[in-house]
């Protein structure tokens, strides 16, 4: 397997992509007194995710690397909670996102770990 070369040959990213807009399109549908509050916060945040990775994905050192993925860590949860707070509220269903979540996060876990191990 070839080391990737951007940041979109990355897995984790692509994962955390498509994520991204599921996170639109379940968004969509909030009611529109959320639109600057839950609904702008839950975009953010996702969009957060795959942009940390592509930012960490050009540093040259582990510390520099480790710091935006761990960024993106972050924002993980956060959407995680967003997406409870959007279960309890009953936005929609959220069960798919959850598992795109869950793999984004282990993908991501994974990933940093690879980076913390190597050379």
């Amino acid at each position: 397997m070839q080391p990737a070369k951007k940041f979109e040959d990355l897995i984790v990213w692509q994962k955390a992509h498509l994520f991204v807009l599921s996170v639109y399109r379940f968004t969509r549908k909030f009611p529109k007194e959320e639109i600057y509050s839950l609904t702008s916060q839950f975009r953010r945040a996702a969009i957060s995710i795959p942009s940390n990775i592509a930012e960490g994905f050009k540093k040259r050192t582990k510390p520099d690397k480790i710091k935006f993925y761990n960024t993106s860590q972050g924002s993980l949860e956060e959407c995680r909670y967003y997406l409870i707070l959007s279960r309890d509220l009953n936005y929609g269903e959220t069960k798919e996102l959850f598992s795109q979540l869950e793999e984004v996060s282990k993908l991501l876990d994974a990933y940093m770990n690879s980076i913390l191990n190597s050379y």
